[in-house]
């Protein structure tokens, strides 16, 4: 099973950084990434915590596949649902997203193999599954920060 704990604590260096931001790499800032990396990992866990493993199905799904081979995502592609964007209305508190989400990632270790979620694009990802994708969304966001604070 996949361990979250190096993004997490690689997210956690860029807060610093929250405000950088390059249009030309992404047209949100560092701060937003953050925010919508733990977010995402925040609710999806909320939602892998009520499901009921009895009615978990698995099915084959080939941009799953293609993206846990390649533990990528690519770029752009995809637009975030409204629930794991980032309002951006007040400063937000990082200390305590990072807290619930440590406290999130606590509950998934708890949670039986097959709760899971319906991903729009990957289909039923049970808890082991589910890791997976939480870290590859992570690191993936954590480049697009990378790339916006290296391109200063």
């Amino acid at each position: 099973m996949r361990n979250l704990e190096y993004p997490l604590s690689a997210l956690y260096t860029y807060i610093s950084d929250a405000e950088k931001a390059n249009q030309a790499i992404s047209s949100v800032n560092v701060g937003w990434h953050i925010e919508h990396s733990l977010l995402v990992i925040i609710k999806i866990i909320e939602t892998v915590c009520k499901s009921d493993p009895n009615k978990y199905k698995w099915k084959f799904n080939l941009p799953r596949l293609l993206a846990f081979t390649l533990n990528s995502f690519p770029r752009g592609k995809a637009k975030a649902p409204e629930i794991v964007k980032p309002t951006q209305t007040e400063t937000t508190d990082f200390d305590a997203m990072f807290t619930k989400t440590r406290l999130s990632i606590e509950a998934l270790k708890n949670a039986k193999e097959n709760q899971f979620f319906l991903h729009p694009v990957f289909g039923n990802l049970n808890k082991k599954n589910t890791f997976i994708m939480l870290d590859i969304h992570t690191r993936h966001h954590i480049h697009i920060i990378n790339d916006i604070i290296s391109s200063k």
